[in-house]
């Protein structure tokens, strides 16, 4: 076998390897690995998990490492039964979450990972035994939030599968994952594409933007300077709290806020950018003047810290927006709500607010899609276009800044109050 006959075999039956290895292909497309071997004389079959958690390479692995057991004395069997008595739910997802937290890129996603199986999966799951969770046990989970709370749901099926196809790795369980969508789950459940929309984040109208950002500026707090900069720069929230004075670079080549600058630029590595590449955003004169209005704490490397010089959390900016709202509406007013669905708006949206500018003031879709770090085209063209428009986005980055004050021409530049 090779690994694309496994990938695309469908046809019910075995398919065999090597070392007694073959894949079981069941009617509902489901896929195993299972080895016959002898044992002290005695033939039997070990369950090696399924496929995809469980590729050719590593059932190659575990097939000959048993076979070489075998060939040893040993009984891979009755180690395998063995390592699986007393593994609960809550004690697999510990053991995952402690080998794979690491690969996770932010902090936000490895909070969420944990939350959402705490919240929903562990009251019903947390101390079966994982050998014993069935296709019936997964589906009290999912089920009360799989047409309220879809996105959710979703994301928790793929954790839940996870965290089952490492224990069955791990010899903890065997048989086919209860989570796996194809051929198990999408048999039961509706498809989230056929239940649920995606919403956008909800932005802020072009006419309410000057009076938003005066309003802002009203606003103090270190939280309150982030939703500045995270707006003048059109970036993410996650980008904006991770940002370290080191990653500023000013045209002197200096990193220290203090220097006055023009031709800046703010350089995002791509360890912290969500599609893992390197980008580079060009600074406009208010944005290096809000830079030189903040302190430099010792011992923490983030622009924007927190109190206890770490990183900002993810709901302290969006805090800053929510009572900007909250205000307008003890006073009466509407507030800042998105045109379409009336929702107030949010950070994240103010880059949809950032797009929508971009193209009524006529600025190349190509030149606002690097601004906002999206992929451009295909890869081939993505192999030809290498060049990420750095001083054009400068010119449309400083007169989105002169758009957020109001203000027309050189005036806008001089125009940013910072509170203190």
């Amino acid at each position: 076998m090779n690994a694309r006959f496994v990938e695309t075999v469908s046809k019910p039956g075995k398919y065999f390897d090597g070392h007694g290895l073959f894949l079981r292909v069941r009617p509902n497309g489901g896929k195993q690995w299972v080895q016959r071997i002898t044992i002290r004389g005695k033939r039997c079959e070990i369950g090696l998990g399924s496929f995809p958690a469980v590729p050719l390479d590593t059932a190659r692995s575990l097939a000959l490492e048993n076979r070489g057991k075998a060939m040893l004395g040993g009984d891979p069997l009755q180690e395998k039964r063995k390592a699986s008595e007393g593994m609960t739910f809550d004690t697999a997802v510990e053991e995952y979450l402690n080998l794979k937290l690491d690969e996770f890129r932010n902090d936000k996603h490895r909070k969420q990972w944990r939350s959402t199986l705490d919240t929903y999966a562990k009251p019903v799951l947390g101390r079966k035994q994982v050998s014993e969770i069935s296709v019936q046990d997964v589906l009290r989970v999912l089920q009360p939030i799989w047409q309220t709370k879809t996105a959710t749901a979703k994301r928790l099926r793929g954790r839940i599968e996870s965290v089952l196809s490492w224990a069955t790795v791990a010899g903890h369980r065997s048989g086919v994952n209860p989570a796996l969508w194809k051929g198990n789950l999408s048999e039961i459940l509706p498809k989230p594409s056929k239940i649920a929309k995606a919403q956008n984040q909800p932005a802020l109208r072009l006419e309410d933007v000057p009076r938003w950002w005066a309003d802002l500026n009203e606003r103090e707090g270190m939280a309150a300077h982030a939703l500045r900069f995270l707006t003048m720069t059109a970036a993410r929230s996650g980008e904006v709290r991770g940002a370290t004075w080191d990653e500023i670079e000013m045209r002197n080549g200096a990193t220290s806020a203090t220097s006055a600058t023009q031709g800046a630029v703010w350089t995002i590595p791509a360890s912290r950018m969500k599609n893992g590449r390197e980008h580079r955003v060009p600074l406009s004169e208010p944005v290096v003047k809000l830079l030189e209005t903040l302190p430099c704490l010792d011992g923490s490397p983030y622009i924007f810290f927190a109190q206890r010089g770490g990183m900002l959390s993810d709901m302290s900016i969006s805090s800053v927006m929510r009572r900007m709202q909250a205000a307008k509406e003890r006073e009466g007013a509407v507030g800042y709500l998105d045109p379409a669905s009336k929702r107030a708006a949010v950070p994240h949206g103010l880059r949809s607010t950032f797009r929508q500018w971009a193209a009524e003031q006529g600025y190349p879709r190509d030149m606002a899609e690097i601004a906002l770090a999206h992929f451009i085209g295909s890869d081939v063209e993505r192999a030809y276009q290498r060049s990420d428009m750095l001083e054009r986005r400068r010119d449309m980055m400083t007169s989105w800044s002169e758009f957020l004050m109001g203000l027309n021409g050189e005036a806008a530049s001089m125009v940013l109050r910072v509170p203190r």
